[in-house]
């Protein structure tokens, strides 16, 4: 593309680019061994979260690079800069986890002020780690420059004892060797094979749910969010995402005319068709948000309701990322749900045509049980489900893709946070029926909602992963399984229903009615709310501080500002 059909009248970068007042900061260009001509093209960020802190991050350098090649090839100027990311993995189980969730709207900050800063045209962004996925699509809305999103690709999965495994079989062997169902050897080998490459995580786990997300919603191109991160094909489609983000720019296509209600609608489809990560529920609003949509829990659930779960994909199912790209990826999903009218076809995409017109030619392999023809799914409905009742009147949510049991009854054993939970499950300090209960852990009130992984993995490898139900403010990793609920709305840190729960409440659960109740009289609900004082947590200073004055509440995706319901200018119009 020749850079001359670009007018940087319009641009943001012509306030740092254009006219002799602005020759001081052309110098700070020249420094950087710009050439002229590459001043007065259109401006690209090129953000990754390139960091040597986990496996998902330490190839998006590399994938940057092949970006910035496609992006000088179609006529504009690359600038490549990083923000951090928090990875779960290492993260879980401990006080690191509270940092999670927060970094996703750091995230979004850090690239929205870098891109704003320097007045940026256009953004390519690259993720890894499950918050940085969506992190970059909420700053790419909230900016509306014309952008393009790509995942740096997954793991290659492990194999031990002649099988595939994943980090999760990892977390569950924790519970296996507590209960002395595992040799210190055999953990000892299981840790050293389960992650073989470069990649984020190989299951169905957040990442890939965002990954495919970012499919479904046209922020990315078709096919990129398969390929594992090591394969050298993902070099050429970071290449081609730089150059359609020129394309986007030339015909001045932008994030909100791609993120609609409908391709909302699409993304929470993909969620429920994969028996994705239950984070999809808390992300997808916080996305609508970025564009002034109003899309809550509630709302996203609603559409996981009627969506077929047709994706055999781990942790619920048997297949990991490698395996879904290998029978043609997100394409081939869509393809299906397309065809069965689950799909709104008719939503703009990335490449300027539309999600329909992308999957014209897409043909849906027969010879493969990975992916089900929509016509023939695994079970009727989606692999997540909501919940409401009296313990979560603002909802709450569950994964239930291969889960045989649906509905729990049992008396509630209280925690007042994972750590305390987590012992008792090493030491099996409780009983086969029981509903354990972990509050406090909320966006406010934790502060951060952590993860509770290896909590959830602790009890599975114990073998009581569908014997005993978990419930919490806090969130789920996408790798967990088992009767797990969680996003209780509103949080016992607000003075939710959660907070007032005593041992021995009976709740039941029953996820195919999509309820969770407690079985208390209106009297006793008013006597417990009554006598509830509000806790404060440890962190009352910092980061985490600051987070927990901002946070809202999980049903509205857990944002930290209006949202462009209140915004007063553009960035992509100054």
């Amino acid at each position: 593309m020749d850079a001359k059909v670009f007018d940087k009248s319009r641009l943001p970068s012509r306030h740092v680019t254009e006219g002799p007042e602005r020759a001081p900061h052309r110098s700070f260009l020249y420094a950087m061994g710009l050439t002229e001509e590459q001043i007065h093209r259109p401006l690209v960020g090129v953000v990754t979260c390139w960091n040597e802190t986990a496996p998902c991050n330490i190839t998006l350098q590399r994938q940057a690079g092949a970006a910035k090649i496609g992006v000088d090839a179609a006529g504009g100027t690359p600038r490549e800069f990083t923000t951090i990311t928090v990875t779960d993995g290492i993260a879980m189980g401990h006080q690191g986890m509270k940092s999670s969730l927060a970094s996703r709207d750091l995230i979004a900050d850090s690239a929205e002020l870098t891109m704003r800063g320097h007045c940026y045209d256009a953004m390519v962004g690259i993720a890894g780690c499950d918050k940085s996925l969506p992190g970059l699509m909420m700053s790419m809305v909230r900016l509306n420059v014309p952008s393009v999103f790509m995942y740096g690709g997954s793991i290659l999965p492990g194999r031990f004892k002649d099988r595939d495994v994943t980090v999760v079989d990892v977390y569950e062997a924790v519970g296996e060797h507590s209960a002395g169902k595992m040799s210190d050897e055999d953990l000892h080998e299981l840790e050293c094979v389960a992650c073989p490459s470069a990649g984020s995580c190989g299951g169905q786990f957040t990442a890939n749910t965002m990954a495919c997300v970012s499919e479904a919603i046209g922020l990315a191109l078709p096919g990129s969010a398969g390929t594992p991160a090591v394969y050298e094909s993902r070099d050429e489609y970071a290449k081609a995402s730089g150059e359609a983000v020129m394309q986007l720019l030339a015909k001045n296509i932008r994030p909100r005319d791609i993120v609609t209600r409908k391709a909302l609608e699409n993304a929470a489809v993909i969620v429920a068709a994969t028996g994705g990560s239950t984070n999809g529920g808390l992300h997808l609003p916080a996305i609508a948000h970025e564009a002034g949509i109003d899309f809550d829990l509630l709302e996203v659930c609603e559409i996981f309701k009627k969506t077929p779960y047709i994706a055999d994909l781990k942790p619920g199912g048997r297949y990991v990322a490698k395996d879904m790209h290998e029978v043609g990826g997100v394409p081939v999903l869509m393809k299906t749900l397309l065809d069965a009218g689950y799909l709104h076809g008719d939503c703009l995409t990335v490449t300027g045509k539309t999600i329909a017109e992308n999957l014209e030619d897409v043909t849906f392999p027969e010879d493969q049980d990975v992916i089900y023809p929509a016509s023939k799914p695994i079970s009727p409905t989606g692999g997540v489900v909501g919940l409401t009742g009296n313990l979560a009147p603002d909802g709450a949510i569950v994964k239930i893709a291969g889960m045989k049991r649906l509905s729990h009854t049992g008396p509630a054993r209280v925690f007042e946070s994972e750590e305390d939970c987590f012992e008792a499950v090493e030491k099996k300090q409780y009983a086969e029926g029981d509903v354990l209960v972990i509050r406090y852990e909320g966006p406010r009130g934790g502060p951060g909602m952590r993860e509770m992984l290896s909590t959830t993995a602790a009890l599975y490898g114990q073998g009581m992963g569908e014997k005993v139900a978990l419930i919490t403010d806090g969130r789920f990793s996408g790798a967990t399984r088992g009767f797990c609920v969680g996003h209780v709305n509103p949080e016992a840190a607000t003075g939710g229903p959660i907070g007032l729960l005593q041992d021995g409440d009976i709740i039941t659960i029953d996820a195919e009615a999509g309820t969770i109740d407690v079985d208390l009289s209106d009297e006793e609900w008013d006597k417990r709310r009554e006598a509830w004082k509000p806790r404060e947590n440890d962190y009352q200073s910092g980061a985490l501080w600051r987070y927990a004055q901002t946070v809202g509440e999980a049903r509205k995706g857990a944002v930290t500002h209006p949202g462009a319901a209140k915004e007063k200018h553009l960035y992509a119009d100054i």
